[in-house]
């Protein structure tokens, strides 16, 4: 997606009309999410009736008065207008996050091409690689509204951890995709600590009471014959030397 507009001039849609011109700033602003292509122009009363709708659907899915994050989505504007100021006119109807191309940008005629646009309105759906997911999802949205965009996210294989409905989001949990493998991790390696502890305990008790048995054996065996003992090793001290 990223390769289509690499060497374009991107324009938001807010007060000052802020222009993405730079690479990075475009691949931050495209990377990894889904794309909507709207062809339209101020000229079509089919385009001024859906753009509300429009508008309201982007909306819920992208500001946090609807949902807590936003939605891997990116709404571009391609203007067929007739002139700069029914463009104008008609990017007031549409939301501020959206983007669009300058009234003077020859690319937008390329685009209607490339895309084959014979009817108004149409909305190309793009995934993040710019292979076509929906040649014109208009029906979709009008039918759907924002659920379609779950089956884009799952169609266009994306993963996304940020964005959940307020509903889902209060039913889920914080943990992350990761968190059953990390469980799973960390589970086996205390599996490994436990049973290494086991055979320490078991080798340790092993020496011990093999210890403790022969002590307590050699003290049976000797018993109160310990002071003969003595008394024998005393008599051979003093066998050791003959008397003078």
């Amino acid at each position: 997606m990223v390769d289509l507009f690499v060497d374009r001039v991107l324009v938001k849609n807010n007060k000052d009309q802020d222009e993405l011109d730079t690479e990075r700033e475009i691949v931050m602003r495209l990377q990894n999410r889904i794309l909507m292509l709207f062809f339209a122009s101020g000229a079509c009363e089919s385009c001024k009736e859906f753009a509300p709708t429009l508008s309201d659907f982007f909306k819920r899915l992208t500001d946090e008065f609807y949902v807590d994050r936003s939605a891997q989505l990116v709404l571009l504007y391609i203007s067929l207008d007739e002139s700069e100021d029914q463009q104008e006119s008609f990017l007031k109807e549409l939301p501020k996050k959206c983007l669009f191309l300058a009234y003077e940008d020859p690319y937008r005629r390329c685009l209607e091409a490339m895309f084959n646009v014979e009817e108004l309105p149409t909305v190309v759906v793009l995934r993040p690689d710019c292979s076509i997911l929906i040649t014109n999802a208009v029906e979709e949205i009008l039918r759907l509204g924002p659920d379609c965009y779950r089956n884009w996210q799952e169609a266009a294989e994306i993963i996304d951890r940020n964005f959940m409905i307020s509903e889902d989001f209060e039913e889920k949990s914080g943990r992350s995709l990761s968190d059953p493998v990390r469980r799973l991790k960390y589970k086996v390696e205390d599996e490994e600590k436990k049973k290494k502890k086991k055979k320490k305990e078991k080798k340790g008790r092993g020496w011990g009471k093999g210890g403790d048995e022969e002590a307590d054996g050699k003290e049976e065996e000797g018993g109160g014959g310990g002071v003969m003992v003595m008394e024998a090793k005393n008599k051979k001290t003093r066998h050791a030397f003959p008397p003078i």
